[in-house]
């Protein structure tokens, strides 16, 4: 049944989507500025130790739960969302640090360079620096690493398991992928079902994204831009979580079914009434917290560390 709290941000995100109806698109910058005035203002998880570091030269940051030992390997990958136009480790630091303290490792959170002005592969091309950089300079052993993402976030997921998987490189242990972006075809049955029920997201919205991202006249059917459109054989265990009402549901769910038939180990998670990263409201409502609890338990599975070695 869904939450009280649930169905309030659900409705004022329609409300205000339905104010927004018609207007033209804003300027990058301006909807930098107000996506992250939005986003700080969530209080910030305690229980974690931030720090700052630069994973073979993409600016990154540790999130560290207290109490971690200090030899404890394991890793959580993660790649933040925002279109791959905005957002940084900062504004995502409520998903990280909950995932972390609930998991039982560190997270390495990645800031990855933005289009407009460093459009497709710039980011692609990070998560690479960046995964190297956890093997070869800090001795991160792959079966000790989670990849983690939200949307555009989970686009980089999807992408980078194709990658190194396909230049031979040793793959992660698993990766969890919440409201992933799959396909920028855009050819999901729900981009038109789920049209009025996304309060986040719109077809402008959509275009605006690719329109931003890829810039050099790429394929949108090419397998290292739509991730849905790869062969997925010998790719890690998979979780994905998205919500009901989005727009880009299809493109998880025909991933994940793509994955199984590749004989892919993926579970897939379709929560009721649910938007957009809604892991994001963690201590807003309940199925936000309950999302990335499910989550931390599944990589913990995942991992063949045990945490209290």
């Amino acid at each position: 049944m869904t939450s009280p709290e649930l169905k309030s941000v659900v409705s004022s995100l329609m409300e205000a989507k339905a104010q927004l109806a018609g207007m033209p698109m804003p300027e990058v910058e301006e909807i930098r500025r107000a996506t992250t005035g939005y986003l700080a203002s969530f209080p910030e998880v305690e229980g974690v130790e931030i720090t700052e570091t630069s994973a073979g030269g993409v600016p990154s940051e540790w999130t560290t739960p207290a109490g971690l030992k200090s030899d404890d390997a394991r890793t959580l990958l993660y790649f933040h969302g925002g279109g791959f136009i905005q957002n940084s480790p900062t504004t995502h630091r409520r998903i990280v640090s909950t995932l972390a303290i609930h998991a039982g490792l560190r997270a390495l959170s990645i800031d990855y360079r933005l289009a407009p002005e460093h459009p497709y592969p710039a980011a692609i091309d990070d998560a690479v620096t960046a995964y190297t950089w956890l093997i070869d300079s800090m001795g991160t052993d792959p079966e000790a690493i989670v990849l983690a993402g939200d949307s555009a976030g989970g686009t980089i997921v999807a992408a980078l398991l194709i990658r190194l998987r396909d230049e031979g490189r040793p793959l992660p242990r698993a990766a969890y992928l919440i409201s992933p972006a799959l396909d920028f075809a855009a050819t999901g049955e729900s981009i038109r079902t789920r049209r009025d029920t996304d309060p986040m997201m719109t077809g402008e919205t959509l275009g605006f994204v690719t329109q931003h991202y890829l810039q050099g006249g790429e394929d949108v059917k090419d397998p290292n831009v739509s991730p849905l459109y790869a062969e997925l054989h010998g790719l890690p265990p998979l979780l994905i979580q998205v919500g009901d009402r989005e727009m880009l549901l299809d493109d998880s769910k025909r991933f994940a079914k793509k994955a199984e038939q590749a004989s892919v180990s993926v579970e897939l998670e379709i929560w009721d009434d649910a938007f957009h990263v809604f892991q994001f409201h963690v201590g807003v409502f309940p199925e936000a917290e309950e999302a990335l609890h499910k989550a931390a338990t599944w990589i913990r599975s995942q991992q063949r560390v045990d945490p209290s070695s």
